[in-house]
């Protein structure tokens, strides 16, 4: 690999030297291994030739040789369960090159402006993130390939509208490109920040640096087998095996640790004094829209994605989402100030052959990954657009949660606030909480333990992945999921545990806003960056939190009570719950 200046001379010298050190702890390991079988074989040589006779000498060959069979078995053992392991491999859609011409046309004449391999194969990922995955191992690639044969979350078995062009995986390395990028960013952005990713294929190509890499995902992948429970009438025989091999490669893996990670450090230097070549100062630019692009992504997720997911609903446009998000974001935010001219240029998506199809099966893999849903779409776990988002979630969303509430004060002997028994008020809720005396600790302690049975309730009645394992003793699956690694669920909170007063406030919030659609004419609709919202006379309705907390807090109706009149709710009203 020819450098084009100093650092990346230091950084692609400093990767070599590294995966040199990782080959030579491979070495050392299999000398270790070799060791015994070489001292027996020492020892008949000499018996053969007369000068270790005896009993004794014969007690000492025979001992070693034992010993250096064990050895040898041992040996063997580890070396074919990192030959056979699944290295963790993202979770991702599959972008072929029928699918995405233009795309691969960017990525090739980038690769070649900077004088590397174009990577083999892209794939999109539901993050805000883009990286090169080695899949050259060859556990790896044959159940990456599998999982893309039977992973329904792709667009061929998933929905129904997707192109089965989006389902190849190819070898390594792979292109992963997170997909709210392609549809933030433009064209010229996109590429920019693509530069330093593409160029890290020059190090990859490095025949030592790319042995070192698979030594350490096969000893990466040994180990996440042996911590995943054996299935299967063999778990009592293989279990204590399977633990063994798999202390001995973890040692082995903390061993290479210091020396992978300096690797991987010089190789990103390599390529970042490479890509310096290539739109340097756009770049700058561009990873200002990276930033803003997390931002919407991340407040998407967890304002609006969320709430459906927990309907059992998910949203099949959130990349159409992000830049409806940022561009609300830009409009809301003077910092962002100018970022909407961009818009006028050509998106990134547009790269794509079908980027409805694309878009549809990154929403379904962020659901599975974020959230836990299944890969199959059905009743209970059904895609849904963002015109049907206020009837199918919000509005459910808010009777469910109004439903809750009535239940609670059910079971606490609240009576009903009007002549007409067995009815949902609004009054009900408003007096129970305006009498004082505890009540609404009382209430937000129920609320709570309500939420926790439900949830839990939820998650038993949720479907469970079939096991995994070709021959039914255990192991990962072939599910695009399993190929990440054993229970990576979930991949961080997205929203911190709410406190019980918290809870209450949001169920008070919608038996309010049922009240409201059901008597005074409202709409439930969808704000981009705060997720369900209540619409009066078309207009977003976005004062009620103060007055429903000091109603919950203090026990304060008259604030609330203001706030309905003005915009004619009728607390005697029936409301419709779930």
């Amino acid at each position: 690999m020819s450098g084009t200046g100093t650092g990346e001379d230091l950084g692609a010298q400093t990767a070599r030297a590294r995966a040199l050190a990782l080959l030579r702890i491979r070495s050392r390991a299999t000398a270790v291994a070799l060791l015994p079988a070489a001292a027996a074989v020492v020892l008949f040589a000499a018996g053969a030739q007369g000068f270790a006779d005896g009993s004794g000498w014969n007690a000492a060959r025979w001992a070693v040789t034992v010993c250096a069979v064990a050895v040898l078995l041992i040996a063997a053992a580890v070396a074919i369960a990192v030959v056979r392991a699944k290295p963790a491999v993202s979770p991702t859609v599959p972008l072929s090159e029928a699918a995405a011409p233009d795309l691969y046309r960017l990525v090739r004449d980038l690769a070649e402006r900077l004088g590397v391999p174009a990577p083999s194969a892209i794939a999109l990922t539901p993050d805000c993130d883009s990286w090169l995955e080695d899949r050259t191992h060859p556990a790896a690639d044959r159940a990456a390939r599998e999982a893309a044969r039977r992973d329904p979350s792709g667009p061929e078995d998933g929905p129904k509208r997707a192109s089965g062009r989006f389902r190849r995986v190819e070898a390594a390395p792979v292109l992963v490109i997170g997909s709210p990028f392609l549809w933030w960013m433009r064209v010229a952005e996109l590429r920019a920040v693509l530069a330093p990713v593409v160029a890290g294929t020059g190090p990859s190509a490095h025949p030592d640096i790319a042995a070192a890499r698979r030594f350490v995902r096969g000893l990466d992948g040994a180990v996440a087998d042996a911590a995943t429970p054996v299935r299967g009438p063999l778990r009592s025989v293989l279990r204590l095996p399977r633990a063994f091999i798999g202390r001995i490669a973890r040692v082995l893996l903390r061993s290479c640790r210091s020396h992978a990670t300096e690797m991987e450090r010089g190789v990103a230097a390599a390529a970042s004094t490479r890509a310096q070549a290539v739109d340097y100062g756009l770049r700058i630019v561009a990873q200002e829209q990276v930033g803003l692009a997390y931002a919407g992504w991340d407040r998407l997720l967890t304002r609006v994605a969320l709430p459906a997911w927990r309907m059992g609903r998910w949203p099949s446009q959130l990349d159409v989402g992000v830049v409806s998000a940022l561009t609300e974001l830009s409009r809301r935010d003077r910092l962002a100030e100018g970022f909407t001219s961009r818009l006028g240029e050509r998106p990134a998506c547009d790269l794509l052959e079908e980027p409805g199809a694309a878009d549809e099966a990154a929403s379904l893999l962020a659901a599975r990954l974020f959230h836990g849903g299944p890969a199959e779409t059905g009743p209970d776990w059904a895609p849904v657009d963002w015109q049907q988002y206020p009837d199918e979630v919000v509005d459910r969303k808010w009777r469910t949660e109004a439903a809750r509430l009535h239940r609670v004060l059910d079971t606490m002997g609240t009576p009903p606030a009007t002549a007409a028994g067995g009815v949902a008020t609004l009054a009900r809720v408003v007096d129970h909480l305006a009498a004082g005396d505890g009540s609404g600790e009382e209430l937000a302690a129920g609320i709570s333990a309500a939420v926790a049975r439900d949830e839990a309730l939820a998650q038993e009645q949720a479907p469970q992945p079939a096991p995994g394992g070709s021959g039914g003793t255990g192991g990962r699956g072939d599910d695009v999921l399993d190929l990440w690694g054993p229970d990576p669920l979930p991949l961080f909170p997205l929203q911190p545990p709410r406190t019980g007063t918290e809870l209450l406030a949001d169920h008070v919030a919608a038996m309010v806003c049922c009240a409201a659609v059901d008597t005074a004419g409202a709409a439930p609709g969808l704000d981009w960056l705060d997720g369900p919202a209540l619409l009066v006379d078309g207009e977003r309705r976005s004062d009620l939190g103060g007055p429903v907390l000091s109603l919950v807090e203090d026990g304060d109706a008259g604030p609330l009570r203001t706030w309905l009149a003005a915009v004619g709710v009728r607390t005697d009203k029936p409301v419709r719950l779930v």
